[in-house]
């Protein structure tokens, strides 16, 4: 029986694409039902009850982690690998999860009690993270590489610009509500209200941002695999930010401004 090559599986895996971005839309309606219910037990809702755990900046390397190695393993397998357009686009991707993967955890290393920093990030939340990772790797690599359409030159360039405008938008948010998360950290104390920019009218400027981001990534590939992530995002994170604006109030009562939204300012 004739084994087949590694490139010779990657080009006939349509059937495996099609069906991963069908379970990426399905599961995220349940998964922000989940979520509404029930909030992932890291950062201000540690609990107790989900296993053992591990430094959160160890936590956030390994789980975020495929995007960078598997992206990076399968690029050269798509038969767009060599087309400048497919690169140039898959960069944005990259980025985003270089600063998620190696500089947000590092800050949040050097910005931690190194006592509270130990553990503390239950391993099977961990666990899940990094599965996704490596089903949305796999869909956004695959579109982006292999099964995209750069014929239309003009086209692509219109969507990247107008995408990657509302992407860099979004990081740039993501990038400074996290910094302003970290100094509270470092300033020690326990948690304190964040004040300033966007948190003026939302409890999470920091989801906000990476929605923004995953939208623009939508606007930039315009394929099912992007949207599926961006609808995933949402389902992740809405609901987390909702737990999040009711941590505040109940910790801070009627100090925390009761006016301000969970993620989407002057709307949810």
């Amino acid at each position: 029986m004739k084994m087949m090559s590694i490139r010779e599986v990657m080009e006939s895996d349509q059937w495996l694409f099609r069906h991963s971005v069908f379970v990426l839309l399905l599961i995220a309606p349940p998964v922000y039902i989940a979520c509404r219910f029930i909030t992932a037990p890291f950062g201000k809702h540690v609990r107790p009850g989900w296993g053992p755990t591990i430094s959160p900046p160890l936590a956030w390397f390994l789980m975020e982690s495929p995007a960078i190695w598997l992206t990076l393993l399968l690029f050269p397998f798509g038969r767009s690998s060599s087309n400048p357009l497919a690169q140039i686009l898959m960069a944005p991707y990259l980025l985003h999860y270089a600063h998620r993967t190696i500089v947000y955890p590092l800050r949040l290393y050097l910005n931690s009690d190194p006592r509270r920093a130990a553990a503390g990030f239950p391993v099977s939340v961990a666990l899940m993270a990094f599965t996704f990772n490596i089903l949305n790797a796999y869909l956004q690599t695959r579109w982006v590489s292999h099964y995209a359409d750069y014929e239309g030159g003009g086209l692509f360039w219109w969507r990247f610009a107008c995408g990657m405008a509302v992407f860099l938008a979004g990081m740039a948010v993501n990038v400074w509500a996290d910094k302003v998360l970290l100094r509270l950290k470092s300033e020690g104390g326990g948690y304190k209200i964040p004040r300033g920019g966007l948190y003026e009218y939302v409890s999470c400027p920091n989801y906000f941002g990476e929605i923004l981001e995953w939208l623009g990534w939508f606007l930039m590939t315009w394929s099912a695999a992007g949207f599926a992530f961006f609808l995933f995002t949402c389902a992740n994170l809405m609901p987390r930010a909702w737990s999040h604006r009711q941590w505040y109030l109940e910790k801070f009562g009627e100090d925390y401004p009761r006016k301000r939204k969970a993620v989407i300012p002057f709307l949810y």
